[in-house]
């Protein structure tokens, strides 16, 4: 059983669908990349709308279809084992926005 209690990371990335890691999708080789690298867990969310630095307004809506629209890979574990991932993210992301906060961690799970 792994647990992670008390204070640990949440790492979140920020990137655009259409965003490529040796012809497939980003999001999906960075889950394999975390998931290869031992982190307890990642999400991948679908954002209906956003907009990064250049303001280009991106949207899920019927009349202004968008393939690129925002993605977030939020990954919670320890200190140590984000900052293990660090360089691997430095080598796949050619834009886009990591951040890192500390999170509270009140439940565990089974492996």
């Amino acid at each position: 059983m792994t647990r992670l209690e008390g204070e640990q990371v949440l790492m979140r990335i920020f990137i655009g669908e259409g965003d490529r890691w040796e012809k497939k999708p980003l999001y999906e080789a960075l889950v394999e990349m975390l998931r290869r690298e031992g982190m307890a867990g990642a999400t991948v969310l679908k954002g209906a709308m956003g907009f990064g630095a250049r303001s280009i307004t991106h949207s899920d809506r019927l009349l202004r279809f968008s393939s690129d629209l925002p993605v977030i890979v939020e990954v919670v574990d320890s200190q140590e084992k984000i900052d293990a991932v660090l360089p691997f993210l430095d080598a796949m992301l050619e834009g886009g926005m990591v951040t890192l906060e500390k999170a509270r961690v009140i439940r565990y799970f089974k492996v």
